[in-house]
Order: structure tokens, then sequence, then C-alpha cells
């Protein structure tokens, strides 16, 4: 898992190299000359909430509704849902789940234009879509996914922007910024401060995590490795969803980790850290900028549409220091496999 993490500023540029940005460029061509009305994603696990981030995406940047499909209801109930002017994306790393692929099978043949987003090309997930994108993760170690959940994060920051030019095509200003992530990460895995916070929280019985907007699909994720590598407990919320009555559960006992970034989200969990405040919550906040009373993983700061591609590193690196310090082994996680086949 170590050496997983480690790899993400190189997989970084490598996506952003012409050998692989320069396909999805041509993929995002396709898909702006077809012009989808809506956009629905299938994925599951970690590559759900990259699918969520893509939600996100596709609704700020192009201004088209997008939405997570539920699989049983194609697979187990045999729903044919009406997608024909829709883009039906399936993300997966593996692209080896049959009900993912399913599902992008039955929206091929109500006439929607299919796309899977996955580090195997010639998976079946593949295979199935009409268009498919390569995220050039390369193979990954560990169970617990990392590199390949950034890798996918990027591939559909890369594909949105690419379908908003028109043709593909992103400006000037947009491959500068996106030209300086991979420094940037490496930055942010060099900081120690992640690994050490981690036997602060060794006894911890369950945790809270939080976020708004694009730092939302961070915060579930950030959930999902602290679950699958240290079996600790972690409920994941928006920072509005927290106050509508999970606050409640919040006191000096239960940590919350927010990622609080500099855009709109982020000035949006400002309302939200002095009510955890008020519970005197142990508050952990990811982000460029300090708050008052909340311990801090720094990040550098970006435009909030690149910030899951680095807020999400201190947490993996939080992830894996806590599992140490438990006493468990992150790369065997128990019952778990690296593919996951469901229907």
């Amino acid at each position: 898992m170590a050496a997983d993490i480690d790899e993400q500023p190189a997989g970084y540029e490598r996506l952003l190299s012409a050998e692989y940005a320069a396909p999805i460029a041509r993929v995002a061509a396709v898909i702006a000359e077809r012009r989808p009305r809506h956009v629905v994603f299938t994925a599951r696990g970690t590559s759900d909430h990259a699918a969520l981030y893509g939600a996100y995406l596709a609704e700020i940047r192009l201004g088209l509704p997008a939405g997570l499909a539920s699989p049983s209801a194609v697979t187990l109930f045999g729903a044919r849902p009406d997608l024909s002017d829709a883009l039906v994306v399936g993300v997966s790393q593996s692209g080896g789940s049959p009900d993912l692929a399913e599902v992008l099978r039955a929206a091929r043949d109500s006439g929607a234009l299919t796309l899977a987003v996955t580090n195997a090309p010639d998976s079946p997930l593949a295979r199935t879509a009409e268009l498919s994108v390569d995220i050039a993760a390369g193979h990954e170690r560990a169970v617990a996914a990392t590199k390949t959940y950034t890798a996918e994060l990027l591939a559909l920051l890369l594909l949105v922007e690419g379908i908003r030019s028109g043709d593909g095509t992103l400006p000037d200003d947009e491959r500068r910024a996106l030209a300086a992530l991979p420094e940037l990460a490496a930055r942010t895995l060099a900081d120690p401060t992640a690994t050490q916070l981690a036997p602060r929280y060794r006894f911890a019985g369950q945790l809270v995590t939080t976020g708004r907007g694009y730092a939302y699909p961070t915060a579930r994720e950030a959930a999902l490795k602290l679950m699958e590598t240290s079996y600790l407990p972690a409920l994941s919320f928006s920072g509005a969803d927290l106050l509508h009555g999970p606050l409640a559960m919040t006191d000096p006992d239960v940590p919350v980790l927010a990622v609080v970034g500099s855009g709109p989200g982020g000035q949006a969990m400002r309302e939200v850290l002095p009510r955890l405040g008020e519970r005197r919550a142990d508050v952990v906040v990811v982000g460029s900028a300090e708050v008052e009373g909340a311990t801090r993983l720094g990040v550098p700061e970006v435009d909030e549409r690149y910030a899951p591609l680095l807020d999400i590193l201190p947490l993996q690196r939080l992830a894996l220091a806590l599992a140490l310090t438990r006493g468990e082994d992150p790369d065997a996680p128990r019952g778990l496999k690296k593919v996951t086949a469901t229907m």
C-alpha cells in the first residue's frame, strides 16, 4: 500500500502525458459531438467515490444533470430504463464486475452512449462500452485501492474539461495548472504529519468524515480506507447532512476528519466547523488554511476542482499508518479480494 501511495505523483505525470491525455481528448470530442442530455455513472466501492466526483464535475462544469445508477435495478430486478439521451459511464479499476458491465450493456441497448473508465482496457467493462478511457495507473499491489482512485479522478477531470471545450482540447491555462499537480502531490506526500497523527487514534472506537461539494467524495473515500485497513467504523456525511442529525453523535471521543477547501464547498464547511467546536469534537482539517481549534493536514491551495487529487493523499497516509499502529496488515484486509464480482 505504501508503494502504491508513493507512485501517485508519477501516475499523474503519466496520465497528463500526450500518450494518455490525447486518447482521452478524442473520447471527449466524440461525447461533445453526441451532446448527451444527462450523465449516469455506475460504479462500486472506491470507484463509486470517483464516480460521485465525476457527477459533481458534470453538473457544475457541463450543466448536465448527473447521478449514480443502482446496478441492482438492472441486474436483480430486470429494469431497463430509457437512457437513450444519456452518457452512461462505468467506472471500475478492474473492469471485472459483472453488474457494471450489465448496466452498460442495457444502457447501450436503449441507445445510450456508453463509456468505460478503467485500469484494464481489455476488461469486460471496456469491451461492453462503445468508448473507453485507460487510467494508466499500472499494477496496484494492495487490496485497498489508492493510486487507481486518484487516476480515475484525474481521467474524469480531463474528460469533463475536454467535453466542456467542445473538441477535447484544454485551454492553455488549464494545461499549465494541471501540469503542476505531480509536483504538488509529491510535496503533499512528503509531509509526515498524517503518519505522526496515527497514534492519536489508535484506540478510537469510531470516526466521522465530512466535506461538501468536490470534497464530499474525498470524505467518503477516506472513510472507506479507514474501514477496510483498520476495521475502524467510519461514517461519512456531507457537511450539510451532518447538521441534519448526525452532529448529535460527535463529542470529544469521536474524531472528525473535515475536508475544507478554499472554494464554495470549503466556505460552506466553515459553517459546520463551529458547530463541531460546540460539541468539543476532536477535529482534523484537511486543507490549505489553518482552522482555529483544529489539527491540520496541510495541502497546497489549488482550484477546488483539483483539490480531491491532493486532499485524499494525507488521508491515505493516515489510513496506512493507523492500520499499522493498530497492529493490522493493510495489504491483506480480512475477507477482501482485489476484484469483487457482484451481480
